[in-house]
């Protein structure tokens, strides 16, 4: 058997096969662009220097790629993990910048079969990275061809099925994968052992986010001062990606209503507008706190119960309200359930929740 990584050689049996690939290979090169220019006017920084916060992993990996940039060698594999909205994209594209090679976007879910990963891998460069967000979402079939190819650089296509059933390798350019996820813990662990560098954001500060406000407050054009920053900051719930939405609500609640920059007034306006409060919690983190308090007497309750007293989808109470929560000391996961703490009692004027009628005490 004839084997090639390119696709002009293959006998005619494999003819089909090569034309599958060379359409795959041209419908990614027409949909993912080398580098994205609409990446790169976008409020993300494109380089390490001008991302604020992350130090620790900023300078893991600028040591990385200064190494591997020193060896002639492309980069190891990088994982990247933590909650949604923390820079895990933008530290994929500022790595393949600072080390000046081109990246190319795909995400777990949409890369279904084997051919699928075939097309990608064969369409990259010598040296160039491949970003997969939502890694984890990967199918098991499609995670089984990424080892050899993160390993060795090649992959086994199989052909027909049955006693016809036939292997054609193909041979992968050396690359760097950066995958991204939000659940690392659901990551196969042969994937995860594969990756060289293994780093997770967390939630960065209040004073990392302002810096981050007035960052894109400049690329937007947009006046804002110290107290108004700072006030946007308070409340993003420690992610740069909240912090830059709430500042394009607050740009627009003050171009029509002050006709003016922003500042700590309207931007507490802006966002009472939105029912995001001084500790930035929003009407459903609130309706969540109460239900416990309240409803249920501060018992622990189940998560399916109060996705269904709420009104809201359990991932959506899980995944997006309940870390910020429990992060902030408002909630805790207990085997039982739910409850909540003394700040939460505090928060809503309760002093114990020993009653004689069996209800909150109110302050």
């Amino acid at each position: 058997m004839e084997k090639n990584g390119g696709y002009g050689t293959f006998p005619c049996r494999f003819v089909k096969l090569a034309r599958f690939l060379t359409l795959a290979e041209s419908f990614i090169k027409s949909t993912l662009s080398e580098k994205d220019a609409e990446f790169e006017e976008s409020l993300r920084p494109s380089s390490f220097d001008s991302f604020p916060g992350q130090d620790k992993i900023k300078a893991r990996l600028k040591l990385h790629v200064e190494a591997a940039k020193g060896r002639g060698e492309p980069l190891g594999h990088i994982l990247l993990s933590g909650p949604p909205g923390l820079g895990k994209t933008t530290l994929a594209y500022i790595l393949a910048n600072e080390f000046g090679s081109n990246i190319k976007s795909s995400s777990g879910p949409v890369i279904d079969k084997p051919a699928d990963l075939a097309g990608l891998l064969t369409s990259l460069q010598e040296g160039d990275c491949l970003f997969i967000d939502e890694i984890h979402r990967l199918n098991t079939t499609v995670e089984e061809y990424l080892y050899s190819a993160m390993e060795d650089f090649f992959i086994d296509i199989m052909i027909d099925q049955g006693p016809g059933a036939r292997s054609v390798r193909l041979n992968v350019p050396k690359f760097t994968l950066v995958g991204a996820t939000t659940r690392q813990g659901m990551l196969s662990a042969p994937l995860r052992s594969r990756f060289v560098l293994v780093n997770r954001l967390d939630y960065y500060s209040p004073e990392v986010l302002r810096e981050i406000i007035f960052r894109s407050a400049r690329i937007l054009h947009v006046e804002i001062d110290e107290d108004g920053a700072m006030e946007l900051a308070r409340r993003s719930r420690g992610t740069p990606r909240i912090a830059n939405n709430l500042l394009k609500w607050a740009r627009d609640y003050a171009q029509v209503k002050t006709a003016g920059g922003i500042t700590k007034e309207s931007a507490a306006a802006a966002l009472e507008m939105l029912e995001i409060d001084q500790d930035g919690l929003d009407e459903m983190d609130n309706r969540i706190l109460e239900t416990i308090l309240f409803k249920f007497n501060g018992r622990a309750v189940g998560i399916k119960t109060i996705a269904v007293a709420v009104g809201e989808e359990e991932g959506t109470i899980e995944e997006v309200c309940e870390p910020f929560l429990i992060q902030e000391g408002y909630l805790m996961r207990t085997p039982q359930g739910r409850v909540v703490t003394e700040k939460t009692m505090r928060r809503f004027g309760v002093s114990s929740l020993d009653g004689n009628d069996g209800q909150p005490d109110l302050l």
